[in-house]
């Protein structure tokens, strides 16, 4: 699988990107996190997406624990995490509600754990995980200057921010922000229409798309609990697949998202490595124009005006 960029100017990425959201739930020993890390890095899936709330801050140490059993592997992967989002639970008791934290202290301490639960020297992007009301951009902007100099982070970017948080982010930055991870798949692709994707087809900067199979929605097996709306796209994506010779809704999925001209990269959220295989081989499928919009007339319930 060849690399793309997320920006002109890099930094270099899969064309899918292996999301560990869900890691602790997978149930692996490290051995078997290891095989499966070098079974998608086998596959071209070389790009990893965390963060560091992921499983209750667990997820960066259990992925971190298999790369030590195989510390060469580290130079065949590039790691994406995030930051900003502080949880509440037992093991936060001081905190009163959840809330998001762009301080640079805030930025830097999570960085320092990110590197530490990863066993890495340095992360190749870092990515502001919600948009924070309290998000100080100058601040955020020598933080990431900071970051840099010291060789800890390589490359920023944001997400879910909307346009004009992108912009006044960069705004105070001398280089590119290199992507906005944003939810897209045929349930909610709000930023098809908001200018979010305008915004990144403009800058030429790749989306990263979370949530492609709407959270599990569009890839259950049975569609006795389904809603009508996802009833009525599930029917369009199997007729779709027919046309395409698809094996699977899912394959089509991913085609419809990356015929998107913004280019994004889809996020893959499953730990079986058939899944991850079946969304490399989807790489091959393109839909037309009306193939892409009958998916969309499904989701919306009516043409379009």
């Amino acid at each position: 699988m060849d690399k793309v960029t997320f920006t002109g100017q890099g930094p270099e990425c899969s064309q899918l990107v292996q999301g560990y959201w869900r890691l602790a739930e997978w149930g692996m020993s490290a051995q078997e996190r290891l095989t499966f890390i070098q079974q998608h890095v086998e596959l071209g899936v070389s790009t990893v997406d965390h963060a560091d709330i992921y499983g209750m801050h667990q997820c960066e140490r259990l992925f971190g624990e298999a790369l030590a059993l195989k510390p060469e592997l580290k130079q065949k992967i590039q790691i994406v995490t995030k930051c900003d989002i502080n949880l509440t639970g037992s093991i936060f008791p001081q905190r009163k509600v959840k809330h998001y934290d762009t301080s640079a202290e805030h930025i830097i301490h999570s960085v320092e754990n990110s590197l530490q639960a990863l066993g890495v020297d340095k992360l190749d992007v870092l990515l502001i995980h919600r948009p924070d009301a309290l998000l100080d951009a100058d601040e955020v902007a020598l933080c990431f200057e900071r970051l840099q100099q010291q060789g800890k982070v390589v490359h920023f970017g944001v997400s879910n921010f909307t346009p004009s948080q992108f912009s006044l982010l960069q705004s105070r930055l001398d280089q590119p922000l290199v992507t906005n991870q944003v939810e897209i798949n045929p349930l909610n692709f709000d930023v098809v229409h908001d200018g979010t994707l305008d915004q990144l087809q403009q800058l030429r900067v790749r989306p990263m798309a979370w949530s492609c199979l709407a959270g599990g929605e569009l890839s259950r097996s049975s569609n006795n609990h389904l809603t009508e709306r996802s009833k009525r796209v599930v029917d369009e994506l199997y007729a779709v697949a027919q046309e395409l010779g698809a094996k699977n809704i899912e394959q089509v999925i991913y085609a419809w998202i990356r015929r998107l001209p913004s280019n994004p990269i889809p996020i893959l959220g499953s730990g079986k490595i058939a899944r991850v295989n079946n969304a490399v081989d989807a790489l091959k499928y393109e839909l037309s124009r009306e193939q892409w919009y009958r998916i969309w007339t499904a989701s919306m319930g009516q043409e379009v005006p």
